[in-house]
């Protein structure tokens, strides 16, 4: 992962364990879903604002691949880093990991697809710009 990585720091809850007290494979869908939305907040501002300023445009997980490496616990401070490996005409490929100190829990390869009325649209320019210099 890149130094210049976004990092979200975040708890584990009794909500996201499962019956055996290990994080559901679901939350970490959850825990990187937060991490990209914080990731886009910090470079270009709300989403919602984004949407509503860029005529409906939404951004959408296209493709996830995930390698569940070790499990974590309830009560675990964890990281979610994000980084942006390419960035392509309509879509970004991101990077992410959830760690617990320096201990890699679970990578993923996320494409994620920016999509107005239903249809692909190119990145918006200033975003490219913002995401490039990370």
């Amino acid at each position: 992962m890149p130094p210049d990585a976004h990092a979200l720091a975040l708890r584990v809850y009794y909500e996201d364990t499962d019956f055996s007290g290990f994080v559901y494979h679901a939350s970490y869908l959850r825990f990187m879903e937060r991490g990209r939305t914080e990731l886009l907040r910090g470079l270009a501002g709300d989403q919602s604002d984004l949407h509503r300023e860029a005529d409906g445009l939404v951004f959408v997980v296209r493709r996830m691949s995930l390698d569940y490496l070790k499990p974590a616990r309830m009560d675990d401070a964890l990281t979610v880093l994000t980084a942006t490996r390419e960035l392509r005409g309509a879509s970004m490929h991101l990077d992410q990991e959830v760690r617990r100190g320096d201990e890699t829990l679970v990578r993923a390869d996320v494409v994620v697809a920016c999509v107005r009325d239903g249809r692909a649209v190119r990145l918006p320019e200033a975003l490219r710009r913002t995401l490039t210099r990370r």
